[in-house]
C-alpha cells in the first residue's frame, strides 16, 4: 500500500461507504442508448438546471427502477490493483455528502468560490458534483501548480475554500496568510495536517441527506483559469450552461454515449476538458466514467489498461496517441474500444494513417478553449477530412470573420468566431471575471473572437491554421510566455529573456526561452547553467511551464519602442518546420 500512502488515496471512503450501502442488483442487465436523453431539444433553455439533480440523480432513480444495467458509474483504478466501482446511486449518496460538509461543516453558500487542486482521484468527482448541488463555484486547477500559482489564483478569485492533496499542504500554507478570503482548508489524505480539516473524515461523519438548489440557468458553476500572453492567467467564468449544453441532442452525438459505454478521458483534472470529458458529457448519457490514476503518463501503461479492461471510448491528447505509436509493440488491436478522439493539438497527416493500420480505428478531432468547452468535431457519423476539426456543434453558430466581426466566405483566412447576438449560447463562457477590458477585446461585433486563425470550407469543415497570439501549447497544456519570463526574472542569472514556442516531434510544441545573462554569469558553463534554470522555473511555476529548450543571445530583438519581437523568433523556430503547425487549445 506504500502507493496508496504516496499519493494519499482515499481508500478509507470506499472501504466505509461500502460497507453499509447496498449493493447493484446484479439482476437488471439493460443496456440502452440513454434513456430519459431526449427531455430537451437543441434549442430549450430552461430556467432552472442542475447537474447534480437532473442528470446524476436521475440516473441513480433509473437505477433504482431497474432501468439502467449494472456497469458503474465511475470505474478508478490505480497501477497497484486497487478498484474502486461506485453506482449512481452510490454517488448520489456520497456527493450529497460532500455537500453537507461544504455547508454545514464549513458554512459555505452559494456562489461561495472554492479552489479544486487534486490529482486523479476520487474525491475529485465528490467535490465537484457537492458543489453542484450547492452552488459552490469550483475552480480545477492542476497538482503541478506551485505556491505562486496558488496564491495569484486564491487572492484573485477571492476563494473561501481549497481542497487538495496532502502533497501541496505546504504550498498552500506558505501562502495562505495573504489570502485573506480564505477561510476553510480541506486536505483529502490518510494522514491529519494542522490547521486542515480532513475531508475523508468529515464525508463519513455527516448525513447522506441533502437537497439540492434549485440553480438558475445563469447561475455561476465553475471559473477556469487561462493562460494569456501578456499578465497573468485570465479567470474564464462558466455558468450552468456549460454542462446543459451536453445534454442536447447535437452535442451527445460527439461521442454517441450508450449506458453500456466506457469511457476513459486522460485529461488532467485542471483543465476544462476533464470537467467535459470525465464529468459531465460520460453520465448525462447514464455511462460509465474510467479512470486510471496514471501520475505520469507512461504509453506502455495506457496500452495495458486498453487491453486490459472494457473501455469503449478514450480521449486523449494528440502526443498520448503519438507516444504509443512511437513503442515497439506488435498488437495495437485493442479488444473493446470502438471510438477515439483527441483535441489540443493535431496530429501529423502519417500518425492518423499509422493509428488506423495499427488499431483499426480513426482518430475523431475535438476543438475547444477554456472559454467554450467542446465547440467544433469530428461526429462519429461524419466522414473524417484529415486535418479538419470538423463541424461546429450546436448552439454554437461558428463563422470566419474578420478583426470587425463581418463574415467571410469560404476559404477565406479569418478568425474563428461563436456568434454571442442576438442571444448568447449556452457552453460559452460568461465573461473574465473582474476583467470587462479583456472580455471586451474578445467581443468582435456579433461574435465571441477565439483569437484562432482558421478557413471554413465549403461542406462546413473548419480549419485550423494557428493562434493570433503567441500562446504556447505542449501537449495540450497552454502556456503563456509571460508566465515562464516571470519566473526566469527571479534567476540573477537572467537580465532579460523572451520565451516562444519551439516545434518539436512528440509534443508538438516545447516551450523555448532566449536568455541575455546578467554580466557576472557570462563565464558560467551553459550547460549546467541551463539545467539550473530549468530547475529554478519548476520550483517556482507549475513545472509543465518550464523551458524545454533554452538558447543563450547577446541581444533580443526589439521595437522602436522596445518591446520584445516575439513573433520573430517564433517565426524563426518554425521556418525549418516542414509538416503543418500545431493546433492551439485550451482543452
Amino acid at each position: 500500500m506504500q502507493w496508496l500512502k504516496k499519493f494519499q488515496i482515499p481508500w478509507g471512503i470506499y472501504k466505509f461507504f461500502h460497507s453499509f450501502s447496498p449493493r447493484l442488483s446484479h439482476q437488471h442487465r439493460i443496456s440502452t442508448s440513454g434513456v430519459g436523453a431526449q427531455r430537451w431539444n437543441d434549442y430549450d433553455s430552461p430556467v432552472e438546471f442542475n447537474f447534480a439533480s437532473d442528470v446524476l440523480d436521475y440516473w441513480a432513480q433509473m437505477e433504482e427502477e431497474g432501468k439502467r444495467g449494472p456497469g458503474p458509474a465511475l470505474w478508478w483504478v490505480n497501477g497497484q490493483g486497487d478498484e474502486i466501482k461506485w453506482s449512481f446511486r452510490e454517488l448520489r449518496d456520497l456527493t450529497r455528502r460532500a455537500a453537507n460538509v461544504f455547508e454545514q461543516t464549513c458554512g459555505l453558500q452559494q456562489g461561495d468560490r472554492l479552489a479544486l487542486i487534486l490529482p486523479r482521484v476520487p474525491e475529485w468527482w465528490l467535490v465537484s458534483v457537492g458543489c453542484l448541488r450547492t452552488g459552490i463555484v469550483f475552480m480545477p486547477g492542476t497538482t503541478q501548480l506551485k505556491a505562486k500559482d496558488i496564491l495569484y489564483r486564491l487572492q484573485a478569485s477571492q476563494a473561501k475554500a481549497i481542497v487538495t492533496t496532502g502533497s501541496l499542504v505546504s504550498e498552500v500554507d506558505s501562502v495562505a496568510s495573504e489570502c485573506p478570503a480564505l477561510k476553510t482548508k480541506l486536505v483529502v489524505s490518510d494522514h491529519s495536517h494542522e490547521g486542515w480539516l480532513n475531508f475523508q473524515s468529515l464525508i463519513k461523519s455527516v448525513s447522506p441527506n441533502h437537497t439540492c438548489i434549485k440553480s438558475k440557468m445563469k447561475d455561476p458553476m465553475a471559473i477556469f483559469f487561462t493562460s494569456g500572453t501578456t499578465g497573468l492567467p485570465k479567470m474564464a467564468k462558466h455558468n450552468q450552461g456549460l454542462a446543459f449544453r451536453s445534454c442536447i441532442p447535437s452535442c451527445r452525438k460527439v461521442f454517441n454515449l450508450k449506458t453500456s459505454d466506457i469511457m476513459w478521458c486522460m485529461s488532467d483534472p485542471g483543465w476544462i476538458l476533464a470537467t467535459v470529458g470525465c464529468l459531465i458529457e460520460p453520465w448525462v448519457s447514464g455511462a460509465t466514467i474510467f479512470i486510471h490514476h496514471l501520475p505520469q503518463f507512461d504509453p506502455k501503461v495506457i496500452v495495458e489498461v486498453l487491453f486490459k479492461y472494457p473501455i469503449t471510448q478514450c480521449l486523449a491528447a494528440p502526443a498520448v496517441y503519438r507516444m504509443i505509436l512511437q513503442q515497439k509493440i506488435a498488437n495495437l488491436r485493442f479488444p473493446t474500444v470502438e471510438h477515439c478522439s483527441t483535441g489540443g493539438e493535431s496530429l501529423l497527416p502519417e500518425e492518423y494513417k499509422q493509428w488506423k493500420q495499427r488499431t483499426g480505428l480513426f482518430i475523431h478531432e475535438l476543438y475547444g478553449q477554456s472559454e467554450t468547452g467542446l465547440s467544433c468535431a469530428v461526429l462519429r457519423e461524419m466522414k473524417i477530412k484529415k486535418g479538419s476539426m470538423g463541424k461546429a456543434i450546436l448552439p454554437f453558430n461558428i463563422q470566419i470573420i474578420d478583426e470587425k466581426g463581418n463574415i467571410l466566405p469560404p476559404n477565406t483566412e479569418g478568425y474563428l468566431g461563436i456568434k454571442i447576438k442576438p442571444t448568447r449560447p449556452l457552453g460559452l463562457f460568461v465573461e473574465y471575471e473582474d476583467n470587462p477590458k479583456m472580455t471586451a477585446e474578445v467581443e468582435c461585433g456579433d461574435f465571441y473572437n477565439s483569437g484562432d486563425k482558421a478557413t471554413i470550407d465549403d461542406d462546413g469543415y473548419i480549419w485550423f491554421l494557428g493562434r493570433s497570439d503567441e500562446i504556447i501549447n505542449a501537449s495540450g497544456y497552454r502556456i503563456g510566455p509571460t508566465e515562464v519570463e516571470n519566473a526566469l526574472a527571479e534567476h540573477p542569472a537572467v537580465a532579460e529573456s523572451a520565451v516562444v514556442s519551439s516545434p518539436d516531434p512528440n509534443r508538438g510544441e516545447v516551450v523555448k526561452a532566449f536568455i541575455v545573462l546578467t554580466p557576472e554569469f557570462l563565464s558560467h558553463n551553459q550547460e549546467q547553467l541551463t539545467q539550473e534554470l530549468q530547475q529554478h522555473v519548476k520550483s517556482v511555476t507549475a513545472p509543465y511551464k518550464y523551458p524545454r529548450k533554452v538558447e543563450f543571445v547577446t541581444e533580443l530583438p526589439k521595437t522602436i519602442t522596445g518591446k520584445i519581437r516575439r513573433k520573430e523568433l517564433r517565426m524563426k523556430e518554425f521556418s525549418q518546420r516542414s509538416a503543418t503547425n500545431p493546433r492551439s487549445s485550451s482543452l
